[in-house]
């Protein structure tokens, strides 16, 4: 006897929720084994600063202190007497609860694992159950997800606020059996909070659901015209925050606090913006959108080269749902917008596109399942002639080589190549994680960085922003500054530490 409808409906639902449950461990496993739980880029040593000192008492500045450049600590800015982070806060505020919880290491995979679910119900609501579920496995084993879900990163709660924006969006102005007062207030925050999280990313999500937004306003009745406003109301007035931030850490409502690392850290074209003489130009966003797009060609799916190999017949099979069309859209939109920064992204993938990932992943499964016969024209799924079973049986092969052979060899390597990256790895903090050292006093440790700066900063992880932890590391500024920073800190124990040696010997304020 064939499963009721229902039942089988029930079957999909308990495969997608394990699915997202492996989703979960998987990127704690990258969390853990890969980049060992700890900041390992720029970017990651300054969300996790921030973090930190808005979890001690949710205040977004310190008073900076003497000598700032002897407690550098990367895209940390200092204005007008303040010290703080240049990026808006929103994903700081999430990464501070797994600080206060003691659970930091685990917000982003918890973030993949329901990131998964949600590219689930996307697909199974655009298309059927089957298209949900394989495009929830195939995000489960990408590269470019794990990659990101492992870091310190703000894309996956950006990705969990694109996939909530866009399901409440759907129900808000679809037929839905979610009712609008809890669609719209929860479409608004989710796009404001993005927008407090990656400004320029928020721009480009927004967009294929801006034009939908005219085709409302232009033909749509006065309900969907009143729920369109009510929307923009509370996305706008969340996003307004961006600018009371600005105007906390740097006293003046519309000074981006990205200029005061880099000037040239600007969007758009033309002479300052970028490091090129001449400035960013049309030509080299061109090459940066094809370097992006050609990185992705294998991280998207592990399947080198082929990595958009099921994009056309995923359009043929979304042809006749104008609603999927904002999700592929926005991947879309993130390649466009993009354009306008002057730098590419590549060693997490192309990860300026990360949030575009449920309409690549939803385009790939909903291709296989048109080639398979499971989406006709009304989305239904259909019985396979014998004549058929011969193709059939040769896509399931060759999907399931691809599969096979990116989680066998292709994730693998890759994620290996993230092992230690740019030469920070946990065994840098275990001298001072040792029981001898957990013993000392409080200490202030000047660091002697033998090659380059990373082998001070890899240590900030252990440095509270307030400067009252066990530790506090500052960079080694020559002797008449390396003094003034130690009569900052009267009654702490200094010790002098260079990269490389196998224990730390306290010595006399005065060494050299």
């Amino acid at each position: 006897m064939n499963a009721s409808p229902l039942r089988r409906e029930r079957l999909w639902d308990g495969f997608a929720l394990l699915l997202a449950l492996v989703g979960f461990l998987a990127s704690a496993q990258v969390t853990f084994r890969i980049f060992e739980a700890i900041p390992h880029i720029e970017d990651e040593m300054a969300y996790t600063w921030q973090a930190r000192l808005i979890a001690r008492g949710f205040t977004l500045t310190i008073p900076t202190p003497p000598c700032p450049n002897c407690f550098l600590v990367p895209f940390v800015v200092d204005a007008h007497g303040q010290r703080s982070s240049k990026y808006p806060p929103a994903w700081s505020v999430v990464l501070a609860l797994g600080e206060r919880l003691g659970a930091r290491a685990w917000v982003n995979p918890f973030l993949a694992g329901l990131s998964v679910w949600l590219i689930y119900r996307l697909g199974k609501r655009l298309l059927n159950a089957p298209t949900g579920a394989l495009a929830a496995l195939f995000t489960v084993i990408s590269p470019f997800f794990l990659m990101n879900s492992g870091s310190l990163l703000n894309h996956p709660w950006a990705l969990f606020l694109t996939l909530a924006f866009t399901l409440a969006w759907l129900d808000a102005f679809f037929p839905s059996r979610i009712p609008a007062w809890l669609s719209l207030p929860t479409a608004g925050l989710s796009m404001g909070l993005l927008a407090l999280t990656r400004p320029l990313t928020a721009v480009g999500v927004a967009l294929p659901f801006a034009v939908h937004a005219l085709i409302i306003l232009w033909r749509g009745d006065a309900r969907r015209r009143w729920r369109l406003l009510l929307f923009g109301g509370i996305a706008g007035a969340v996003s307004l925050l961006y600018f009371v931030w600005q105007y906390a850490v740097t006293g003046d409502p519309f000074l981006n606090p990205y200029l005061l690392w880099w000037e040239y850290d600007k969007i758009g074209f033309g002479p300052g913006v970028g490091v090129r003489e001449g400035g960013h130009t049309l030509v080299q966003a061109w090459f940066h959108t094809r370097f992006s797009v050609g990185v992705g060609s294998h991280d998207l799916m592990g399947w080198v080269y082929l990595s958009y190999l099921f994009f056309p017949f995923g359009l043929i099979a979304l042809r006749r749902r104008p609603q999927a069309f904002l999700p592929v859209g926005v991947m879309l939109a993130l390649v466009a917008v993009y354009n306008l920064y002057w730098t590419p992204a590549w060693l997490y993938g192309p990860r300026y596109y990360y949030e575009g990932l449920p309409g690549a992943m939803l385009l790939n499964a909903a291709g296989v399942c048109w080639l398979a016969g499971w989406v006709t024209g009304k989305g239904r799924a259909v019985r396979w002639g014998w004549e058929n079973r011969l193709g059939l049986a040769g896509l399931a092969f060759t999907v399931m080589f691809l599969c096979a052979a990116n989680v066998s060899l292709y994730l693998p390597i890759r994620l290996s190549m993230l092992v230690g990256l740019y030469d920070v790895r946990a065994s840098d903090l275990a001298l001072f994680l040792s029981p001898e050292a957990q013993k000392m006093p409080p200490t202030l440790v000047i660091v002697y960085p033998q090659r380059k700066w990373i082998e001070y900063g890899r240590l900030l992880d252990l440095s509270s922003p307030l400067f009252d932890s066990q530790f506090v590391f500052t960079i080694d500024r020559g002797e008449i500054l390396n003094q003034e920073v130690i009569q900052f800190f009267p009654g702490r124990l200094v010790w002098h530490y260079t990269p490389g040696v196998t224990r730390l010997t306290p010595v006399s304020d005065d060494a050299p």
